[in-house]
């Protein structure tokens, strides 16, 4: 039998494309014009002339540094994460104790704390450290708040491993450390793979941190440096929607790379 095609669906489709692709094209579009042209024919205008000024201007007036900040801000963050996690994650899974357990779902408390809570106490401790406007007095923050979340991920994929296949390496002499590293890890990378994806998204949108705890523009992140193009004249349109697509770039390449193992970490299958 011949499928009966389904015209509401259809065009229900077409409204959704329609609903998403007109911000997409009035943002790309506009940063392919000039200031002028652009309050000129408006915002839905096609542009007469392309230009590739606002990219250029963003990139030599300072965003270049923003961008380069942001990169090392996530680099670290994952970096701690990775490091960290998988250990933490690992004795939870390997230890059954009660007291292992109350660790773990005091660490989890995390998750219920936002961020917005306790910047005050942050801040305060970030001052009193001496980081206070810098970048490691970012990197910090981000990766402790990024931490609770990684490790639930990493935890719930460890358990999937077979006890068989612990209990293999045990009789064969393998200690902790070459079961975790030859064993754990192998069967983890889905895993930490999202974890890598959750944190390097968690410090490459970063907000909070970076406008709380840095105050120089040698130590911007591109989520501060967007301010750098409003004004009390007005807002230069065109180059602050450039660098928003410059600031987009990575995070969209990490999403069509990785997406499939974000979503499947979150949701707690582990990969499989």
């Amino acid at each position: 039998m011949r499928a009966r095609p389904n015209y509401l669906a259809g065009f229900g489709s077409l409204v959704w494309l329609f609903v998403v692709g007109l911000p997409l094209y009035v943002m790309l579009v506009a940063t392919f014009q000039t200031r002028a042209d652009y309050a000129g024919n408006g915002p839905l205008s096609f542009p007469e002339r392309f230009t590739l000024d606002n990219y250029v201007n963003d990139l030599s007036e300072g965003f270049g540094q923003y961008f380069l900040n942001t990169v090392i801000v996530t680099v670290c963050v994952v970096g701690i994460v990775v490091v960290l996690v998988p250990p933490l994650a690992y004795a939870i899974v390997r230890n059954d104790g009660k007291a292992t357990g109350r660790v773990f779902r005091m660490f989890l408390l995390g998750l219920a704390v936002p961020s917005q809570a306790v910047i005050v106490p942050v801040f305060y401790l970030i001052d009193q450290a001496g980081l206070y406007d810098s970048l490691i007095g970012i990197v910090l923050p981000t990766a402790a708040f990024s931490m609770p979340v990684s490790a639930l991920i990493l935890t719930g994929v460890m358990r999937d491993v077979s006890p068989e296949l612990y209990e293999a390496m045990t009789l064969d002499g393998a200690s902790p450390w070459r079961i975790f590293h030859q064993l754990v890890l192998p069967l983890s990378k889905s895993g930490l793979s999202t974890i890598v994806v959750f944190s390097s998204l968690q410090a490459w949108n970063g907000f909070l941190f970076p406008l709380v705890l840095t105050q120089s523009a040698e130590n911007k992140v591109v989520t501060m440096g967007l301010y750098d193009f409003q004004t009390e004249h007005g807002v230069d349109i065109p180059a602050l929607l450039a660098a928003v697509v410059l600031s987009m770039l990575p995070v969209l390449l990490v999403y069509l790379f990785a997406r499939r193992a974000l979503v499947q970490g979150l949701m707690g299958v582990g990969g499989k």
